[in-house]
């Protein structure tokens, strides 16, 4: 077995879904590793991570408008409110998604599925440079 890690950095434009699938999967060619499992990080608390679909992008435009609708900015109820009013709502959108992915390595690859992308799912409206630690297990 042999281990390797990384950090990649998506820099974003504001709310949405970037895909960076192919950043990780030049990395994980790079590693020369055939089995194993790599398990991807998000360093940030008002960010997710996501694997979606990749090939039809109102998917992700659905998504980032439900999640809109589904924890609104302002809301009068929220004590945290010192950095702005998409703050308290882009923790509570992380919160209910995904800080931590793994995916299996087989043959080389990421067992990703025909249109399953990988996503950093932003959820602030400023641009931001999110900081994703990978970590790869295998032989």
């Amino acid at each position: 077995m042999r281990q390797a890690v990384t950090a990649l950095t998506v820099t974003t434009r504001g709310k949405g879904l970037y895909e960076f699938t192919e950043d990780v999967e030049r990395w994980v060619a790079g590693e020369a590793l055939q089995t194993g499992l790599v398990t991807l990080f998000i360093r940030h608390t008002s960010a997710s991570l996501t694997i979606q679909e990749n090939a039809d992008p109102d998917v992700v435009a659905d998504l980032n408008d439900w999640f809109g609708r589904l924890v609104k900015e302002g809301d009068p109820n929220f004590r945290h409110t010192m950095e702005g009013p998409d703050d308290m709502p882009a923790h509570i959108r992380a919160a209910l998604t995904a800080t931590q992915l793994s995916i299996p390595v087989m043959n080389g690859r990421l067992a990703l599925g025909s249109w399953q992308g990988i996503y950093v799912f932003e959820h602030r409206r400023a641009p931001h440079r999110r900081s994703v630690a990978l970590h790869f297990v295998g032989e």
